[in-house]
């Protein structure tokens, strides 16, 4: 897959990134060497490999979920900066 200038400007307005001329020029070139790499790799034989998500197997170490001793909803909010009727009050950051 060959990426173009297009590509990397959309990318970087999904990324709210204002790149320079010279940025989205470094980041064309970067990007189209990763997936020509990611290419050269799918040319790999994989028959008879296993899909894994690890590349060792693992166990979870879960601790049991048990419920504790907590703040009350006073203590939690002493220190918060703003707090609206007994909540954490934070500046609205969607458009």
């Amino acid at each position: 897959m060959k990426i173009d200038r297009k590509a990397v400007e959309y990318i970087a307005n999904l990324a709210r990134l204002a790149l320079t001329e010279d940025e989205k020029e470094e980041f064309t070139a970067q990007l189209d060497k990763i997936l020509a790499y990611i290419d050269k790799l799918s040319e790999l034989d994989t028959k008879g490999v296993e899909p894994t998500t690890h590349a060792v197997r693992l166990k979870n170490v879960f601790r049991q979920d048990k419920a504790g001793p907590s703040l009350s909803g006073e203590e939690a909010l002493s220190n918060a900066p703003a707090k609206d009727r007994g909540h954490f009050k934070v500046p609205r950051i969607i458009e």
